[in-house]
């Protein structure tokens, strides 16, 4: 069987200091049991003794003060009995109760007396005077939990300090694994809002020394996960670079020869090989966007007013939309305006365009509305395509994920570039069906929530 063990540094650091003072207040409290307990009997036998030979002394016989059992019991006071000298029968006792025999031998001894088991009694007898046999003997008693209890509240009063510590121990203990919580909390924080565009070291001025060995060994691995990113990124830019000079000469010479095709099974092989070489061009642009993306520090954020920002974005794909006798409209009922950067403004909007415009089947539709819901400025790109399965609309943001039967043409990179420019702005798309919406339409709401009061 598992024991259980706190995974928390502060429960354990509370427990292993709440069982230590434990301990340590047991222990200080057995000791002065221990040596309290010799001092009291030493000092009382003492007093029992001195009663003793002054009764012996000075007093006649039958002179005694009775006593009340609280006065035995609670304050612990001394029972003298005196005897014939030949032993027979007390001619007084301060206490009758205690029903004590004289004792054969003199001295002290621990006599237990009483009904049942009866109480425990310290008795000293006087020995014999051996000037004067025929004097009264004297014998003293006290009760034995009458010193038990002045012993345990005497020990009790010694461990009590160290018992009193423990709770201001616990509170400087909280409060110092409190402070050193939220310098890890700190870091941990710096650590979560690290990423593949800026991955920086983490501060060791406010770690622990104990914890510096391991925020330095998480910087090593941020420094070499930081070299893995930059050599990526400029792997991707160099190929993209590399091809796309080749891939312009291809499509021109593709251009040239188009005239020179004879029509037939020829013509449609060589409208596959360009649709292929305009992918393969779309492919490689969408790929710099990227990479200049990942690679680019955030850009400073600017007054941006969105309807401007919409109709120039939508002017720049006119030409696409009339090559699909695509119809597009703009309808624009508020005018926010949003501290954002105004690039990734246009990498969110433009991926969303373009995929709706070659999403719509030729002489479709295409709107754009920016307008208000529930008090939030909206942007609703609304295409007549297709649009996407509930099973699919996450993974359609992940890099090269294509929809399966899907057309080709497309790269499968426009939504990955759009969310990712959107988080670094704080919006967020949104996908939905233009039918479960209730507008008795097949196609796809690209929704972006602006984050903004309308």
């Amino acid at each position: 069987m598992n024991r259980w063990r706190p995974r928390s540094l502060r429960t354990r650091l509370l427990l292993w200091l709440i069982t230590l003072h434990v301990i340590a207040a047991a222990v200080t409290a057995w000791f002065s049991w221990g040596a309290y307990g010799r001092l009291v009997h030493t000092f009382m036998d003492d007093q029992m003794r001195l009663v003793a030979e002054s009764h012996a002394t000075d007093r006649k016989p039958g002179q005694l003060q009775s006593l009340e059992t609280a006065d035995v019991l609670t304050r612990g006071a001394f029972i003298v009995q005196e005897w014939a000298a030949d032993g027979t029968g007390p001619l007084t006792s301060a206490y009758a109760p205690a029903a004590v025999p004289l004792q054969a031998t003199p001295g002290f001894a621990d006599v237990r007396s009483g009904p049942g088991e009866g109480q425990q009694w310290r008795v000293f007898t006087q020995p014999v005077d051996e000037e004067r046999p025929t004097r009264a003997r004297v014998q003293v008693i006290q009760s034995e939990a009458f010193r038990q209890k002045r012993i345990a509240r005497r020990a009790l009063y010694e461990g009590l300090p160290v018992a009193l510590m423990l709770p201001a121990t616990l509170l400087m203990l909280w409060l110092i694994v409190s402070a050193t919580s939220r310098a890890l909390r700190g870091v941990a924080r710096e650590v979560a809002a690290q990423d593949e565009s800026s991955v920086a070291e983490l501060p060791l001025a406010r770690v622990p020394d104990e914890i510096g060995p391991l925020v330095a060994a998480f910087n090593t691995l941020l420094a070499r996960l930081r070299n893995a990113f930059v050599a990526q990124r400029r792997f991707v830019q160099d190929a993209a670079h590399e091809l796309r000079t080749p891939m312009a000469a291809i499509g021109l010479q593709l251009e040239n020869l188009r005239g020179h095709v004879p029509d037939g099974e020829a013509r449609e092989r060589f409208s596959q090989l360009e649709a292929g070489v305009t992918r393969a061009q779309r492919l490689i642009e969408q790929l710099l966007n990227l990479s200049r993306q990942e690679g680019a520090v955030n850009d400073a954020r600017l007054p941006v007013d969105v309807a401007a920002l919409l109709r120039e974005s939508l002017g720049q794909r006119m030409m696409l939309a009339d090559q699909r006798n695509v119809d597009v409209g703009f309808d624009g009922r508020i005018a926010p305006v949003l501290d954002a950067s105004p690039a990734d403004l246009h990498s969110v909007f433009d991926n969303l365009f373009d995929n709706a415009l070659r999403h719509t089947p030729e002489g479709g539709v295409v709107d754009v509305r920016l307008h208000a819901v529930d008090g939030q400025a909206v942007v609703d790109v609304v295409d007549d395509g297709p649009g996407i399965a509930p099973e699919w609309r996450r993974q359609v943001f992940d890099r090269f994920f294509r929809v399966p039967g899907t057309p080709p043409g497309g790269s499968g990179l426009g939504l990955a570039i759009a969310q990712a420019a959107a988080a670094r702005q704080g919006l967020r798309i949104e996908l939905r069906d233009r039918l479960e919406d209730g507008e008795g339409k097949n196609g796809l709401i690209a929704r972006v929530h602006l984050l903004t009061p309308a």
